[in-house]
Parts: C-alpha cells; sequence; structure tokens
C-alpha cells in the first residue's frame, strides 16, 4: 500500500502539533534504531492446491465459551440444590402439585411489589401453607435503543433475590419456575418452611 503525500493544510496542523507535543522521556536519547521503519513488501507467491498438505485438520486451541456473562433467571433458579423431599420437588416441577395460594404481581413497581410479596409469603406461612404461586409475568420488551441494555421482567429477576434474602430467607424453603400450566417462566412455585 503506497503512502500518499500530506496536503499542505496537513502538514501545517501536523507542524502545530509537533511544536506544541512534549516528550515523555526527555532524558532518553532517541537513536535511529528507535524509530520504526517498515520493510519493503515482498511479493506474494500464489498458493497452489498441490502444494497444500492432503490431511489437513484445523482444531481449536481451546474450547469456544458463550458471549452470555451472566445465566438466565431460569438458570440460576434452576441451579439451586434440592432443598425439600425429592419425591415432592418432581411433582411439583412437572405441576402435579397445586398451589394453595397466589400473588399476582403483574404491573406493580418494584416499590410496591416487595412489601406485597414480603406480607404475603409471612403469611401464607402463618397460615400453614406450603406451596403457593408467585407470578410475576415474563416482561415487556421495551428498549428504547439505547448504550445500557434494558432488562426485560425486572419483577422476574428480582423476586427470587428477594425471597433469598431475609425475612423471607427464613420462610422459604425452595424456589423453582412454575410448570407451563400455571404461568412457565412469568412464575415460581414457593414452597413454604413449616411454623414451629
Amino acid at each position: 500500500m503506497k503512502r500518499r503525500k500530506l496536503r499542505p493544510d496537513e502538514e501545517e496542523l501536523w507542524r502545530k502539533v509537533v511544536s506544541n507535543a512534549e516528550r515523555l522521556h526527555p532524558e532518553k536519547r532517541l537513536k535511529p534504531a528507535d524509530f520504526v521503519t517498515t520493510p519493503p513488501v515482498q511479493p506474494r507467491k500464489k498458493a497452489t492446491f498441490d502444494a497444500m498438505p492432503k490431511s489437513l485438520t484445523i482444531k481449536p486451541s481451546r474450547p469456544t465459551t458463550s458471549a452470555h456473562l451472566s445465566p438466565s433467571i431460569a438458570e440460576q433458579v434452576g441451579a439451586q440444590p434440592v432443598q425439600m423431599d425429592r419425591k415432592a420437588f418432581d411433582q411439583m416441577k412437572r405441576g402435579k402439585l397445586r398451589p394453595e395460594g397466589k400473588l399476582d404481581l403483574h404491573g406493580m413497581t418494584l416499590e410496591r411489589a416487595h412489601p406485597a410479596l414480603t406480607r404475603y409469603i409471612l403469611s401464607a406461612q402463618a397460615q400453614g401453607k406450603r406451596l403457593v404461586l408467585i407470578v410475576t409475568g415474563k416482561g415487556k420488551q421495551r428498549d428504547d435503543g439505547g448504550p445500557i441494555p434494558v432488562r426485560f421482567g425486572v419483577l422476574r429477576h428480582q423476586v427470587p433475590q428477594w425471597l433469598s434474602m431475609p425475612p423471607l430467607s427464613s420462610a422459604v424453603l425452595q424456589i423453582t419456575q412454575a410448570h407451563l400450566r400455571h404461568g412457565g417462566g412469568g412464575a415460581y412455585y414457593v414452597y413454604l418452611r413449616k411454623t414451629r
């Protein structure tokens, strides 16, 4: 690639930049070998298929990783260890257990949803309920095109965190995503501890 010559206005601009620039290390003297020189361009040889080896295999140097830095909310909830009876857990996951209560948080803001969830979970445990359904909704896709990505389903992401923090963590035994007949990805089964 040939370098083009600078226009007169570009040369003038360059002279201004050089005259105002200060050396980072004035004590260090530059030698001609310190300047970067480009090697002369060698003409390329045309590759022929006869020169290629017969068995050319390309192996990846390391396994590829996904571009997602944090796991999805379904993966986070699913990765929690089972703390309740395994048979009851499997029935709950398949939608065979019927929830004894339901709280619908659709359309609520975070400020309204958090106290409502806390009140509901603690009162359900006090009433002796074991399995309740918390409906969060899947969230609307409303991206304004800004530089910061928008998380869809704010309540869906926030409810498991609230359930794992005090005072609700002492009442909750297990959280899992609901079966399709009870809301699927927009709802959670919350299995409560027995009151003592």
